[in-house]
Protein backbone atom coordinates (compact mmCIF):
# COMPACT_ATOMS: atom_id res chain seq x y z
CA UNK A 1 0.00 0.00 0.00
CA UNK A 2 1.61 3.18 -1.12
CA UNK A 3 2.09 6.24 0.80
CA UNK A 4 0.12 9.35 -0.12
CA UNK A 5 2.60 12.37 -0.16
CA UNK A 6 2.74 14.96 2.29
CA UNK A 7 0.15 17.97 1.49
CA UNK A 8 2.10 21.35 0.30
CA UNK A 9 3.24 23.14 3.39
CA UNK A 10 2.50 26.60 2.78
CA UNK A 11 4.77 28.98 1.75
CA UNK A 12 6.01 31.60 4.29
CA UNK A 13 5.20 35.80 2.86
CA UNK A 14 8.06 36.96 1.76
CA UNK A 15 10.22 39.25 3.72
CA UNK A 16 9.29 42.72 2.45
CA UNK A 17 12.43 44.77 1.71
CA UNK A 18 14.37 46.86 4.10
CA UNK A 19 12.98 45.04 7.08
CA UNK A 20 16.17 44.73 8.99
CA UNK A 21 16.33 48.26 8.17
CA UNK A 22 13.23 48.55 9.71
CA UNK A 23 14.16 46.55 13.25
CA UNK A 24 17.44 48.44 13.76
CA UNK A 25 15.35 51.63 14.01
CA UNK A 26 13.18 50.28 15.90
CA UNK A 27 15.79 49.01 18.42
CA UNK A 28 17.59 52.76 18.12
CA UNK A 29 14.15 54.08 19.05
CA UNK A 30 13.74 51.51 22.02
CA UNK A 31 17.22 52.80 23.92
CA UNK A 32 16.08 55.99 25.19
CA UNK A 33 12.47 54.23 25.93
CA UNK A 34 14.52 51.38 28.02
CA UNK A 35 17.08 54.29 29.47
CA UNK A 36 13.85 55.83 30.25
CA UNK A 37 12.53 53.11 32.28
CA UNK A 38 15.87 52.45 34.38
CA UNK A 39 16.30 56.15 35.12
CA UNK A 40 12.58 56.90 35.29
CA UNK A 41 11.68 54.64 38.08
CA UNK A 42 13.68 56.72 40.05
CA UNK A 43 12.54 60.08 38.89
CA UNK A 44 11.04 61.31 41.86
CA UNK A 45 13.00 60.43 44.48
CA UNK A 46 15.93 62.51 42.36
CA UNK A 47 13.74 65.05 41.08
CA UNK A 48 13.47 65.90 44.93
CA UNK A 49 17.16 65.48 45.47
CA UNK A 50 18.05 68.04 42.64
CA UNK A 51 16.53 71.28 44.55
CA UNK A 52 18.70 74.76 44.56
CA UNK A 53 20.31 75.16 47.66
CA UNK A 54 23.84 75.14 49.17
CA UNK A 55 25.68 72.30 50.57
CA UNK A 56 28.81 71.11 52.15
CA UNK A 57 31.01 68.84 54.22
CA UNK A 58 32.78 68.88 57.06
CA UNK A 59 35.59 66.78 58.25
CA UNK A 60 38.32 66.87 60.67
CA UNK A 61 41.40 64.85 58.95
CA UNK A 62 38.97 62.10 56.76
CA UNK A 63 37.03 61.87 59.70
CA UNK A 64 33.45 63.68 60.00
CA UNK A 65 32.27 66.49 62.11
CA UNK A 66 28.45 65.83 63.10
CA UNK A 67 26.41 68.67 64.84
CA UNK A 68 28.05 71.69 63.59
CA UNK A 69 25.35 74.44 63.25
CA UNK A 70 25.79 76.38 59.80
CA UNK A 71 23.34 79.68 58.86
CA UNK A 72 22.41 80.74 55.85
CA UNK A 73 21.69 84.71 55.58
CA UNK A 74 20.79 87.13 52.41
CA UNK A 75 21.41 90.74 53.46
CA UNK A 76 21.36 90.14 57.04
CA UNK A 77 17.88 88.11 57.09
CA UNK A 78 18.02 84.62 58.09
CA UNK A 79 17.10 82.10 55.14
CA UNK A 80 17.64 78.66 57.36
CA UNK A 81 20.20 76.77 59.68
CA UNK A 82 21.08 72.92 59.79
CA UNK A 83 23.81 70.91 61.37
CA UNK A 84 26.09 68.83 59.93
CA UNK A 85 24.86 64.93 59.67
CA UNK A 86 26.85 61.69 60.59
CA UNK A 87 28.65 61.95 57.30
CA UNK A 88 29.22 65.62 57.74
CA UNK A 89 27.19 66.99 55.24
CA UNK A 90 24.91 69.80 55.41
CA UNK A 91 22.39 71.18 53.38
CA UNK A 92 19.85 74.13 53.48
CA UNK A 93 17.38 74.57 50.71
CA UNK A 94 17.01 78.43 49.21
CA UNK A 95 14.00 79.70 47.37
CA UNK A 96 15.52 81.53 44.73
CA UNK A 97 19.14 82.09 43.30
CA UNK A 98 21.14 85.01 44.82
CA UNK A 99 23.89 85.85 46.66
CA UNK A 100 24.58 84.89 50.08
CA UNK A 101 26.32 84.28 53.37
CA UNK A 102 26.67 80.90 54.59
CA UNK A 103 27.69 81.51 58.86
CA UNK A 104 29.77 78.40 60.28
CA UNK A 105 28.76 78.70 64.31
CA UNK A 106 32.22 78.04 65.65
CA UNK A 107 30.76 77.41 69.17
CA UNK A 108 29.20 73.97 68.25
CA UNK A 109 32.52 72.97 66.87
CA UNK A 110 33.93 69.76 69.04
CA UNK A 111 36.62 69.70 71.31
CA UNK A 112 39.64 70.19 69.43
CA UNK A 113 38.81 70.50 66.30
CA UNK A 114 38.98 74.39 65.05
CA UNK A 115 38.26 76.45 61.58
CA UNK A 116 40.82 77.43 59.61
CA UNK A 117 39.26 79.25 56.71
CA UNK A 118 41.58 82.31 55.99
CA UNK A 119 37.97 84.41 55.59
CA UNK A 120 36.93 83.28 58.94
CA UNK A 121 33.81 81.44 59.84
CA UNK A 122 31.90 83.84 57.17
CA UNK A 123 31.80 83.06 53.25
CA UNK A 124 30.24 84.34 50.41
CA UNK A 125 27.98 82.16 47.84
CA UNK A 126 26.44 82.35 44.49
CA UNK A 127 23.58 79.99 44.06
CA UNK A 128 22.23 79.44 40.49
CA UNK A 129 19.19 77.96 39.54
CA UNK A 130 18.56 74.52 40.05
CA UNK A 131 21.96 74.13 41.51
CA UNK A 132 23.62 73.41 44.72
CA UNK A 133 26.98 75.67 45.41
CA UNK A 134 29.55 74.23 47.63
CA UNK A 135 30.40 75.97 51.20
CA UNK A 136 33.46 74.70 52.09
CA UNK A 137 34.73 75.19 55.60
CA UNK A 138 38.43 73.82 56.13
CA UNK A 139 38.75 72.30 59.51
CA UNK A 140 41.56 71.22 62.01
CA UNK A 141 45.31 70.69 61.40
CA UNK A 142 46.54 70.10 57.70
CA UNK A 143 47.12 65.94 57.80
CA UNK A 144 50.69 66.07 56.18
CA UNK A 145 54.08 66.46 58.03
CA UNK A 146 55.48 68.58 55.68
CA UNK A 147 55.14 69.43 52.16
CA UNK A 148 58.14 69.35 50.08
CA UNK A 149 57.86 68.89 46.26
CA UNK A 150 59.13 65.36 46.48
CA UNK A 151 56.24 64.72 48.94
CA UNK A 152 53.30 66.70 46.69
CA UNK A 153 55.04 64.22 43.56
CA UNK A 154 54.58 61.20 45.80
CA UNK A 155 51.10 61.87 46.22
CA UNK A 156 50.18 63.08 42.51
CA UNK A 157 51.70 59.06 41.73
CA UNK A 158 49.50 57.49 43.79
CA UNK A 159 46.67 58.96 42.42
CA UNK A 160 47.99 58.87 38.97
CA UNK A 161 48.17 55.51 39.61
CA UNK A 162 44.66 54.77 41.43
CA UNK A 163 42.97 57.29 37.84
CA UNK A 164 45.03 54.81 35.49
CA UNK A 165 43.59 51.90 36.86
CA UNK A 166 40.25 53.28 37.00
CA UNK A 167 39.85 54.43 32.99
CA UNK A 168 41.86 50.99 32.31
CA UNK A 169 38.73 49.11 32.85
CA UNK A 170 36.73 51.22 30.60
CA UNK A 171 39.13 51.61 28.46
CA UNK A 172 39.73 47.73 28.42
CA UNK A 173 36.62 47.46 27.28
CA UNK A 174 36.78 50.03 24.66
CA UNK A 175 39.54 48.15 23.00
CA UNK A 176 38.27 44.77 23.04
CA UNK A 177 34.95 45.72 21.23
CA UNK A 178 37.47 48.01 18.36
CA UNK A 179 39.72 44.83 18.54
CA UNK A 180 36.26 42.83 17.40
CA UNK A 181 34.37 44.79 15.50
CA UNK A 182 36.62 47.88 14.26
CA UNK A 183 33.80 50.13 15.72
CA UNK A 184 34.99 53.21 17.35
CA UNK A 185 32.17 53.27 20.21
CA UNK A 186 31.57 57.06 21.42
CA UNK A 187 28.94 55.98 23.44
CA UNK A 188 31.37 54.17 25.59
CA UNK A 189 31.53 57.33 28.12
CA UNK A 190 27.91 57.01 28.50
CA UNK A 191 27.83 53.48 29.83
CA UNK A 192 30.56 55.17 32.21
CA UNK A 193 28.05 57.89 33.50
CA UNK A 194 25.08 55.13 33.41
CA UNK A 195 26.63 52.41 35.63
CA UNK A 196 27.75 54.87 38.09
CA UNK A 197 23.53 56.29 38.39
CA UNK A 198 22.84 52.80 38.72
CA UNK A 199 24.84 52.31 41.35
CA UNK A 200 23.75 55.45 43.04
CA UNK A 201 19.67 54.91 42.40
CA UNK A 202 19.95 51.14 44.37
CA UNK A 203 22.55 52.80 46.87
CA UNK A 204 20.54 56.19 47.56
CA UNK A 205 17.19 55.84 46.35
CA UNK A 206 16.20 51.82 46.97
CA UNK A 207 18.68 51.95 50.15
CA UNK A 208 20.71 48.68 49.24
CA UNK A 209 24.63 48.80 50.58
CA UNK A 210 26.67 50.10 47.84
CA UNK A 211 28.40 47.05 47.48
CA UNK A 212 25.31 44.91 46.53
CA UNK A 213 24.28 47.74 44.41
CA UNK A 214 27.18 48.13 42.47
CA UNK A 215 27.09 44.46 41.76
CA UNK A 216 23.49 44.61 40.64
CA UNK A 217 24.71 47.62 38.75
CA UNK A 218 27.60 46.31 37.07
CA UNK A 219 24.84 42.46 36.16
CA UNK A 220 22.95 44.86 34.55
CA UNK A 221 25.50 46.66 32.37
CA UNK A 222 26.23 43.44 31.18
CA UNK A 223 23.04 42.53 29.99
CA UNK A 224 22.68 45.82 28.63
CA UNK A 225 25.90 45.81 26.51
CA UNK A 226 24.50 42.33 25.51
CA UNK A 227 21.62 43.21 24.14
CA UNK A 228 22.57 46.59 22.37
CA UNK A 229 24.72 44.10 20.38
CA UNK A 230 21.89 41.50 19.62
CA UNK A 231 19.21 44.54 18.57
CA UNK A 232 21.90 47.04 17.03
CA UNK A 233 25.35 46.27 16.47
CA UNK A 234 24.49 42.67 14.87
CA UNK A 235 22.14 43.25 12.32
CA UNK A 236 24.44 46.77 11.35
CA UNK A 237 27.24 44.50 10.59
CA UNK A 238 24.69 41.67 9.00
CA UNK A 239 23.11 44.27 6.42
CA UNK A 240 26.77 45.78 5.67
CA UNK A 241 26.84 48.79 7.36
CA UNK A 242 30.34 50.95 7.41
CA UNK A 243 32.39 51.82 9.95
CA UNK A 244 32.16 55.34 9.73
CA UNK A 245 27.75 55.00 9.78
CA UNK A 246 28.54 52.57 12.83
CA UNK A 247 30.61 55.65 14.59
CA UNK A 248 28.08 58.14 13.83
CA UNK A 249 25.57 55.85 15.38
CA UNK A 250 27.37 55.66 18.36
CA UNK A 251 27.90 59.25 18.67
CA UNK A 252 24.04 60.12 17.96
CA UNK A 253 23.70 57.04 20.65
CA UNK A 254 26.02 58.69 23.64
CA UNK A 255 24.04 62.59 22.80
CA UNK A 256 20.35 60.54 23.79
CA UNK A 257 21.87 58.77 26.69
CA UNK A 258 23.66 61.54 27.89
CA UNK A 259 20.57 64.25 27.86
CA UNK A 260 18.70 61.89 29.19
CA UNK A 261 20.98 61.44 32.20
CA UNK A 262 20.17 65.16 33.12
CA UNK A 263 16.82 64.96 32.11
CA UNK A 264 16.03 62.27 34.40
CA UNK A 265 19.29 62.68 36.90
CA UNK A 266 19.31 66.66 36.95
CA UNK A 267 22.51 68.30 36.85
CA UNK A 268 23.54 68.56 40.30
CA UNK A 269 26.44 66.03 41.34
CA UNK A 270 25.79 63.12 44.29
CA UNK A 271 27.62 60.83 46.51
CA UNK A 272 26.95 57.91 47.47
CA UNK A 273 26.02 56.70 50.78
CA UNK A 274 29.20 55.44 52.13
CA UNK A 275 32.57 55.97 51.39
CA UNK A 276 31.98 59.06 51.11
CA UNK A 277 34.53 60.33 53.80
CA UNK A 278 37.39 58.71 55.50
CA UNK A 279 40.15 59.58 57.29
CA UNK A 280 43.83 59.11 55.52
CA UNK A 281 45.84 55.71 56.78
CA UNK A 282 48.13 56.59 59.25
CA UNK A 283 52.16 56.02 59.10
CA UNK A 284 52.19 56.24 55.50
CA UNK A 285 54.07 59.37 53.62
CA UNK A 286 51.42 59.86 51.03
CA UNK A 287 47.52 60.23 51.91
CA UNK A 288 45.72 57.80 51.29
CA UNK A 289 42.31 56.28 52.50
CA UNK A 290 41.43 52.42 52.78
CA UNK A 291 38.43 52.85 50.14
CA UNK A 292 41.37 54.40 47.30
CA UNK A 293 43.19 51.38 48.46
CA UNK A 294 40.73 49.23 47.99
CA UNK A 295 39.60 50.47 44.45
CA UNK A 296 43.36 50.01 43.68
CA UNK A 297 43.09 46.86 44.52
CA UNK A 298 39.80 45.48 43.26
CA UNK A 299 40.66 47.18 39.83
CA UNK A 300 44.36 45.00 39.91
CA UNK A 301 42.32 41.99 40.47
CA UNK A 302 39.33 42.35 37.91
CA UNK A 303 42.09 44.05 35.51
CA UNK A 304 44.25 40.17 36.02
CA UNK A 305 41.32 38.06 35.93
CA UNK A 306 40.83 39.54 32.49
CA UNK A 307 44.22 39.06 31.20
CA UNK A 308 44.08 35.24 32.42
CA UNK A 309 40.90 34.96 30.78
CA UNK A 310 42.20 36.35 27.63
CA UNK A 311 45.46 34.61 27.61
CA UNK A 312 43.99 30.90 29.40
CA UNK A 313 40.54 30.37 28.32
CA UNK A 314 38.98 28.96 25.43
CA UNK A 315 36.61 32.20 25.11
CA UNK A 316 39.74 34.29 25.88
CA UNK A 317 41.78 33.19 23.21
CA UNK A 318 39.09 32.78 20.42
CA UNK A 319 38.45 36.55 21.03
CA UNK A 320 42.24 37.33 20.22
CA UNK A 321 41.61 35.45 17.40
CA UNK A 322 38.49 37.10 16.29
CA UNK A 323 40.57 40.30 17.08
CA UNK A 324 43.40 38.83 15.00
CA UNK A 325 41.34 38.03 11.97
CA UNK A 326 38.08 37.41 12.11
CA UNK A 327 37.38 35.35 8.90
CA UNK A 328 40.06 33.26 9.77
CA UNK A 329 38.42 32.32 12.90
CA UNK A 330 35.19 31.73 11.44
CA UNK A 331 36.35 29.60 9.06
CA UNK A 332 38.25 27.31 11.62
CA UNK A 333 34.84 26.55 13.70
CA UNK A 334 34.91 29.95 15.88
CA UNK A 335 31.71 31.80 16.27
CA UNK A 336 32.59 35.69 15.79
CA UNK A 337 28.89 36.55 16.56
CA UNK A 338 29.10 34.77 20.10
CA UNK A 339 32.38 35.89 20.65
CA UNK A 340 31.47 39.64 19.94
CA UNK A 341 28.46 39.51 22.17
CA UNK A 342 30.04 37.84 25.21
CA UNK A 343 33.30 41.09 24.79
CA UNK A 344 30.18 43.46 24.02
CA UNK A 345 28.49 42.48 27.87
CA UNK A 346 32.56 41.86 29.18
CA UNK A 347 32.68 45.49 28.14
CA UNK A 348 29.88 46.94 29.21
CA UNK A 349 30.53 45.56 32.61
CA UNK A 350 33.94 46.90 32.84
CA UNK A 351 32.96 50.21 32.03
CA UNK A 352 30.00 49.86 34.76
CA UNK A 353 32.61 48.85 37.28
CA UNK A 354 35.24 52.12 36.33
CA UNK A 355 32.05 54.42 36.41
CA UNK A 356 31.36 53.69 39.83
CA UNK A 357 34.80 53.31 41.04
CA UNK A 358 35.43 57.10 39.41
CA UNK A 359 32.37 58.25 41.23
CA UNK A 360 33.56 56.96 44.46
CA UNK A 361 36.57 59.52 43.91
CA UNK A 362 34.99 62.05 42.34
CA UNK A 363 31.06 62.31 42.15
CA UNK A 364 28.21 60.69 40.33
CA UNK A 365 27.40 63.30 37.30
CA UNK A 366 25.29 63.30 34.42
CA UNK A 367 28.98 64.51 32.22
CA UNK A 368 30.96 61.54 34.25
CA UNK A 369 32.19 59.20 31.45
CA UNK A 370 31.89 62.20 28.67
CA UNK A 371 34.30 63.91 30.94
CA UNK A 372 36.49 60.91 30.28
CA UNK A 373 35.93 59.59 26.89
CA UNK A 374 38.84 61.59 25.40
CA UNK A 375 41.21 60.24 28.17
CA UNK A 376 39.88 56.51 27.35
CA UNK A 377 40.78 56.94 23.68
CA UNK A 378 43.86 58.47 24.58
CA UNK A 379 44.91 55.13 26.47
CA UNK A 380 43.85 52.96 24.23
CA UNK A 381 45.44 54.58 21.12
CA UNK A 382 48.71 54.91 23.45
CA UNK A 383 48.71 51.16 24.12
CA UNK A 384 47.73 49.90 20.78
CA UNK A 385 44.71 50.13 19.18
CA UNK A 386 42.63 46.70 19.97
CA UNK A 387 45.09 44.94 22.34
CA UNK A 388 43.68 44.82 26.15
CA UNK A 389 47.10 44.77 27.74
CA UNK A 390 47.95 47.77 25.57
CA UNK A 391 45.08 49.54 26.88
CA UNK A 392 46.04 49.18 30.53
CA UNK A 393 49.66 49.98 30.18
CA UNK A 394 48.54 53.48 28.06
CA UNK A 395 45.61 54.30 30.56
CA UNK A 396 48.46 53.93 33.06
CA UNK A 397 50.69 56.61 31.30
CA UNK A 398 48.00 58.64 30.79
CA UNK A 399 46.37 58.36 34.27
CA UNK A 400 49.89 59.06 36.00
CA UNK A 401 51.24 61.76 33.79
CA UNK A 402 47.71 63.49 33.82
CA UNK A 403 47.77 63.88 37.51
CA UNK A 404 51.89 64.30 37.69
CA UNK A 405 51.81 66.93 35.71
CA UNK A 406 50.44 69.19 37.56
CA UNK A 407 53.48 69.51 39.44
CA UNK A 408 54.82 71.81 36.60
CA UNK A 409 51.51 73.20 34.38
CA UNK A 410 48.13 74.17 35.76
CA UNK A 411 45.62 71.43 37.19
CA UNK A 412 42.81 72.98 34.55
CA UNK A 413 45.93 71.71 31.63
CA UNK A 414 46.29 68.43 32.86
CA UNK A 415 44.18 66.91 30.17
CA UNK A 416 45.99 68.90 27.64
CA UNK A 417 49.36 67.43 28.91
CA UNK A 418 48.50 63.69 28.18
CA UNK A 419 47.02 64.50 25.02
CA UNK A 420 50.52 66.27 24.32
CA UNK A 421 52.49 63.14 25.98
CA UNK A 422 50.15 60.79 23.39
CA UNK A 423 51.30 62.56 20.57
CA UNK A 424 55.04 62.79 21.56
CA UNK A 425 54.77 58.81 21.94
CA UNK A 426 52.85 58.55 19.15
CA UNK A 427 55.25 60.37 17.02
CA UNK A 428 58.13 57.96 17.62
CA UNK A 429 56.61 54.61 17.54
CA UNK A 430 52.99 55.03 15.75
CA UNK A 431 51.36 51.75 16.54
CA UNK A 432 51.72 52.60 20.50
CA UNK A 433 53.68 51.22 22.85
CA UNK A 434 52.25 47.23 22.44
CA UNK A 435 50.83 47.61 18.77
CA UNK A 436 52.24 45.52 15.94
CA UNK A 437 53.67 47.81 13.40
CA UNK A 438 51.97 46.59 9.78
CA UNK A 439 52.49 46.90 6.11
CA UNK A 440 50.47 49.57 4.22
CA UNK A 441 49.64 48.52 0.81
Amino acid sequence: MGTSPPPDLPLLPPRPPGHRARRVLAVVAALPLLLGVLLGTAAPALAQDSSQGIRGTLSDAGQPVEGVTIRVEQDGEEIGEEQSDERGVFFIEVDEPGEYTVILDTDTLPDGVELRNEDGDEIEVTVRQGARAPAIFRLGESTRSSNTKFDRFLQLLVGGIQFGLVIAMAAIGLSLIFGTTGLTNFAHGEMVTGGAILAYIFNQTIGMNLIPATLLAVGLGGLLGGLLDRGLWRPMRKRGTGLIAAMVVSIGLALVARYLYLYFFGGASRSYGQYAIQRPIEGLPFNITLRDLTIMAVSIIVLTLVGLGLTRTRLGKATRAVADNPSLAASSGIDVERVVNVVWMVGSALAVLGGVFLALTQQVSWLLGFNILLLLFAGVVLGGLGTAFGALVGSLVIGIFTQVSTLVIPAELQNVGALVILIVILVVRPQGILGRAERVG
